[in-house]
Order: structure tokens, then sequence, then C-alpha cells
């Protein structure tokens, strides 16, 4: 064999060699060159990444303000007898225990829950219905109809107020005069307990059931129309449809409205004070809830101590709910992944 002479060979190779056998790698000519430019870019590009901090601080500062600094300040007036004109005394947990022993904390939460069960699943099933028709792809005008839905959630809650006292007045009220025209006796929506639940519930209901239609006309237009094209094939009626391929792809969806319209009625306030027309709830406190007996507590008797033990049970309340609401969701969720 003839031998190679080292002259031969490639000048990179014999420098290598002498560097002691190692090679360095060849460059990637897919590797992207670094292009240093002391130019200013301009635009987005040129702020430096501290500037987000910047944005975001109002934010921040709000919930801080508003958010945080009031829970903190509630927790800790909560084991005083904190009157905002007189003494402050350390008592611990005595505002508990007299709350526990309170009968109108009990009258107010009973209160409060049975407006709840009036106004949520009537206009749960509501919502439901409304939903459904407005899904109906022969149904006209249908954009105006969903934006007329929403006209009753952003009315003024004084307002509807002054309209259902009307309603349901005693005397001169459109529903006695129909209750009357049946042969039944009148019924008076403001005194009587149960009655007054009822004028309270339908007001919750006329506003917020369009909202809720809307929310699950969402969930309705999400289901594949292959389901419902696959049923009818099977010869199910609509209402066979509407049983096992709609109410079925509406469960996360009745979860969620079920357990935002519980915390939702934990707080309701407004309607039973301008329907009531006083902080008391009525001669027999037939309107106390859970906000208006806290708000009394806190600005009619001014024992701030006491009235932060109520929203902190209250908010006690709304975390086992929202407990609830995680299990059952994640429940549901397991059981769409088998």
């Amino acid at each position: 064999m003839t031998a190679i002479d080292d002259s031969t060979k490639p000048s990179g190779l014999s420098r290598q060699g002498s560097k002691g056998g190692r090679r360095k790698p060849a460059p990637s000519p897919w590797r992207a060159k670094k292009i240093q430019s002391d130019k200013n870019p301009g635009g987005l590009a040129s702020l430096n990444g501290k500037w987000g901090y910047l944005f975001t601080a109002p934010f921040f500062v709000m919930f801080l303000i508003f958010g945080l600094a009031p829970i903190i300040y509630s927790t800790v007036i909560a084991f005083f007898n904190w009157d905002p004109i007189g003494d402050i005394e350390f008592i611990g947990l005595k505002n508990f225990e007299d709350l526990l022993a309170d009968d109108r904390f009990w009258l107010a939460l009973g209160n409060t829950l049975e407006i709840w069960v009036l106004a949520t699943f009537p206009a749960l099933a509501g919502s439901i219905g409304l939903a459904a028709i407005l899904r109906n792809k022969f149904l006209r005008g249908a954009t105006a109809w969903r934006t007329i839905l929403l006209v009753p959630n952003i009315t003024s809650v004084i307002a509807v107020a002054i309209v259902f006292g009307q309603l349901f007045g005693r005397d001169f009220g459109m529903v006695n005069n129909v209750i009357e025209f049946f042969g039944f006796p009148r019924v008076d929506f403001i005194e009587d307990s149960f009655a007054s639940h009822v004028a309270i519930a339908a007001m919750i209901t006329w506003r917020w059931m369009g909202y809720n239609a809307l929310i699950f006309l969402a969930s309705m237009l999400a289901i594949p129309d292959e389901l419902y094209e696959s049923a009818a094939l099977d010869g199910a009626s609509a209402w066979k449809q509407f049983l096992y391929v709609t109410l079925p792809g509406l469960r996360n969806t009745i979860t969620f409205v079920l357990i935002v319209g519980t915390i939702g009625g934990l707080q309701v306030f407004a309607e039973p004070l301008t329907l009531g027309g006083g902080l008391s709830g009525g001669s027999s406190r037939q309107f106390s809830t859970l906000t208006l007996f806290l708000y009394e507590q806190a600005f009619a008797s001014y024992q701030w101590g006491y009235a932060a033990a109520v929203g902190i049970l209250i908010t006690v309340i709304v975390l086992i709910v929202s407990a609830i609401n995680f299990a059952i969701t994640r429940r549901l969720a397991d059981e769409n992944t088998r």
C-alpha cells in the first residue's frame, strides 16, 4: 500500500492531531447566529419585562385595599366587642357563642334557605326550557330573543322591587286579583312569612332565569348534532332526545348553575330590603336573611364584632358549598372519562 504523506492531509486535521487528537464539532448550519445590535427595536419589544408589574399593579392594589384588608379586618374584630363609638374589648369566641344561640340568626338562616329553594329550582327548570326553545333552528329572531333575556338582569333592583310590590299588593295587586278571580282568598305577600318568600323568589327568578338560560344555551350548542341524528334514526321522539341526549350533556352546567345559585342565594340582600322596607326584615322578621341580618347588626345596632362573626359564618357556609361543588364536578368528570 502506498503511504500517505502527512502533507496531503487537511491542515485542520493535522492541527487537531497536534492538540491531542480531539475533534471539535463542525458548526451546525441550522443554528441561528446571534445578531447583536445596539439599535432600539422600538414598540412593545423595547419595553423591559419589569413594565408588566406596573401594568398589573392596579389590580393588586385594589385587591389589597378592598379585598384582602377587609377580610383581615373583619376576622380580627370578630373576636372583639367592637363598638365604633364606644369601648373595644377582646372577648374571644363569645360573639360566635352568642350567635349560635341567637334565634334571629337561625330565623334568618331558615328564611335564606327557603328563599333559595323557592327561587333556584323553578329558575333552573325554566332556564333549561327557555334554552331548549332558543336552540330550535327554526326559531325566528333568535338573536333578538337572546338579547331580551338579558334585560331583567340589567334592570335596577329598586325598579324591580317597586313593580313586584305593586304586583303582589294585598288590596290592588294583580296577582291577588287573579287569585280572587279563581275563588281563593287574597294573600298578604308582605306580612305572611311563606307568601313573602314566594314574592322574593319570584323577583330573583325573574331577574336570573334569562341569564341562566343563555348559559344553558351555550352548553346545548356544544352538544354534537350527530347525537341527535343518531337518536332520531333510532326512533327517539323529541322528548326522549331531550331526556337522554340534552340533559346528560348539561350535567356539568347544571352543577355550575346550582352552586352559583346557592352562593348567590346565601347573599340575597337587595330584594328583601327593598320589598320589606326595613333592616329588621318586617314585623315578624319574615324578610330577614343572613346578609340583611349582618347589615342590621353592623349599621343599626353598631355591633361590628357580632356582624363580623356573622360574615365569617357565611364564608364558612360558602366554602362548604364550594367544596361540594368541587367534589361533584370531579365525580362527573371521572364518569365522563370512563
